[in-house]
C-alpha cells in the first residue's frame, strides 16, 4: 500500500518557520556581554588528534524575554555547528540564533571593513607638527590603499587614519554571540563545543640501576594550546585511543560528553575506562594558556624489574641460494623489556616515546636510547630497543648449500657470536625461513616461534665466543 504526501503539512512547518524568523526579527533585543572573567567553572577534555571538548560555565545577567549574548574568549578554533548552551540553574533557555565571530580586529581588517566608507586622515606638518584633519572615503583596501579626498585621489596611507567605531562583525577576541529568550535574572549557563588546535603526548623517562635489573620510570603529559583561547584554573582530563570522525566534522557530542573523573588523593593523573578508550584525569585545576606548552605528572613507577635482550635477526632470502661470507662484526640489537604490572603500574599506557638512561660510574645519568610504544594496556610486555651491542659481534657463514629439487634446498650455516663484556650474555638468535621447512641437524635445539620464525638463545661467555651451526632444509 502507498503512502499519501501531504504537501500542505510541509508549507505549514515552512509558514510557521518564517512567522518565527519574522517575529524574532521585530522583537527587540537585550544585548549583554560575557567575559572570561566571568566563568564560574572550566572543563578541558583533549583528545589525541588534535580535538578537545571545552565545557564552561557562566553567570549571566538575563533580561525577560528576548536576549542577544556575545560570549567572548571562546576558542579562535572551536566548531561552532558542535555548540551546546543550556542553562544549569534558573528557567530553561530557548536558543534561536548563534554566529561565530572569527574576524578578528587587526588594523588591515579594519580598513577593509571601511571599504565605501568614510574616514578621517590626519596629517602633522613635518616641522611645526601642526597637524590637519581631511575627510575621505576608501575606495580599496585589498593590495593596497585607495582613498578619495573632496579634491583628489590618493593611494597608501598618507598619515594616521581615524575611525568612527569598529563595525559589529569585526571582534578583538573570538566570540560566539546567540539569541536566546530567557525568563530573566541571574542564570548559570553551560557553553560546551570541540575545538582543534589542542593536543597532548605522552613521555616517558626511565632510570636504570646501577646493575640494569630495575628502572624507575616516570610518566609526563605535554600539552600544547594553539587553539586562541585561555582556560584558567581549568578541570582537565586526557583520553587515550583513537576516536572515530567524520570529516568534515558532524555535530555529534554523545561520544564526547563524559562524566568527570572521580576525585582522587594523588596529585599524578588517575585513569579509568570510557567505551573503548581511557580516560585520564588530573584532580589539581591547571590553567592551559593560549600559545603555551605545559607539562603535568602522569605517573611514577620505582624498581620496575628489566630485562636485557641481544638480538641477532636474519632474512629469508639466505636459504635461496649459494652464498659465502653473509657478514661479519654484525651488530646485534639490544632491547630493554619490563611488564605493565605489579606495583606502581599494572595500568593503561598512552603512546608516548620512552627515554632510558643509566649511571655511569660516577653515579651521573646519561641518556642510553629512546623508542616509541603504542597505547598499552595493562599485563602487556613493553619492549623497547636502545641501539646496538658495541661488545657483542657476529659472523654468519653459509658453509654449505645443496640444491634437491627446483623448490628443494639444504643450506648448512655457521654463526660465531663473541661476547667482549666482563659478563656473559644471552644473544637471542632469530631466523626467518621461507616457504616449508625443518631441521635437519643443529649444535643446539631451535625454538619454533611461528610457522616461519625458528629462534635460539645461546648463551656466551664473558670474554669468549660460542658458535652456533644448524642445517635448515628449505621448501617453497
Amino acid at each position: 500500500m502507498g503512502v499519501t504526501m501531504k504537501p500542505v503539512n510541509l508549507c505549514v512547518a515552512v509558514f510557521a518557520a518564517s512567522s518565527a524568523l519574522s517575529v524574532l526579527a521585530q522583537t527587540p533585543l537585550h544585548d549583554a556581554t560575557s567575559l572570561a572573567a566571568e566563568r564560574e567553572a572550566v572543563a578541558v577534555t583533549v583528545y589525541n588528534d588534535d580535538l578537545a571538548l571545552i565545557k564552561e560555565r557562566r553567570r549571566i545577567d538575563l533580561a525577560p524575554g528576548m536576549n542577544r549574548i556575545a560570549l567572548r574568549d571562546v576558542a579562535a578554533q572551536m566548531r561552532p555547528e558542535t555548540a551546546l548552551l543550556r542553562a544549569v540553574s534558573g528557567p530553561a533557555i530557548h536558543l534561536f540564533e548563534q554566529n561565530f565571530d572569527f574576524d578578528l580586529l587587526t588594523p588591515q581588517k579594519l580598513l577593509e571593513k571601511y571599504v565605501g566608507r568614510e574616514v578621517t586622515v590626519i596629517r602633522s606638518h613635518p616641522t611645526t607638527g601642526e597637524e590637519k584633519r581631511e575627510k575621505a572615503s576608501v575606495l580599496a583596501a585589498g593590495n593596497g590603499t585607495v582613498l578619495r579626498f573632496a579634491d583628489r585621489i590618493e593611494t597608501g596611507v598618507p598619515g594616521r587614519i581615524v575611525y568612527d567605531s569598529v563595525p559589529p562583525n569585526l571582534r578583538d577576541r573570538p566570540t560566539l554571540s546567540v539569541v536566546l529568550d530567557a525568563g530573566g535574572g541571574k542564570q548559570s549557563l553551560e557553553l560546551s563545543y570541540l575545538t582543534s588546535g589542542i593536543s597532548w603526548k605522552a613521555d616517558y623517562v626511565a632510570n636504570l640501576s646501577a646493575d640494569a635489573k630495575t628502572l624507575d620510570l616516570n610518566g609526563w603529559v605535554t600539552l600544547t594550546n594553539k587553539a586562541g583561547a585561555t582556560f584558567d584554573n581549568a578541570t582537565l582530563q586526557l583520553v587515550a585511543g583513537t576516536v572515530n570522525r567524520v570529516r568534515p566534522p558532524a555535530p555529534q557530542r554523545a561520544y564526547v560528553m563524559a562524566a568527570p573523573a572521580p576525585r582522587a588523593a594523588a596529585m599524578e593523573a588517575t585513569q579509568e575506562a570510557l567505551m573503548d578508550f581511557h580516560l585520564y584525569s588530573f584532580e589539581r585545576p591547571t590553567s592551559v594558556a593560549e600559545n603555551q606548552t605545559k607539562q603535568l605528572a602522569l605517573l611514577s613507577a620505582a624498581a620496575v624489574p628489566v630485562r636485557r635482550e641481544y638480538l641477532l635477526a636474519g632474512n629469508d632470502w639466505y636459504y635461496r641460494d649459494r652464498y659465502g661470507q653473509i657478514g661479519q662484526k654484525l651488530k646485534p640489537a639490544v632491547f630493554l623489556e619490563f611488564d605493565n604490572k605489579g606495583g606502581q603500574l599494572g595500568k593503561p599506557l598512552p603512546a608516548g616515546i620512552v627515554r632510558v638512561y643509566a649511571k655511569d660510574s660516577k653515579g651521573a645519568a646519561q641518556f642510553v636510547g629512546e623508542d616509541r610504544i603504542e597505547h598499552t594496556a595493562k599485563n602487556e610486555v613493553i619492549k623497547l630497543k636502545l641501539g646496538e651491542a658495541f661488545d657483542v659481534t657476529a659472523e654468519r657463514k653459509q658453509t654449505n648449500f645443496r640444491k634437491i629439487a627446483d623448490n628443494v634446498s639444504e643450506s648448512s650455516w655457521r654463526i660465531e657470536l663473541r661476547n667482549a663484556k666482563d659478563e656473559a650474555v644471552t644473544v637471542k638468535v632469530q631466523e626467518p625461513l621461507p616457504g616449508d621447512w625443518e631441521m635437519t641437524q643443529e649444535s643446539q635445539k631451535h625454538i619454533k616461534e611461528s610457522a616461519r620464525v625458528a629462534s635460539w638463545n645461546v648463551s656466551v661467555p664473558p670474554g669468549g665466543s660460542t658458535v652456533l651451526e644448524y642445517t635448515a632444509r628449505v621448501k617453497w
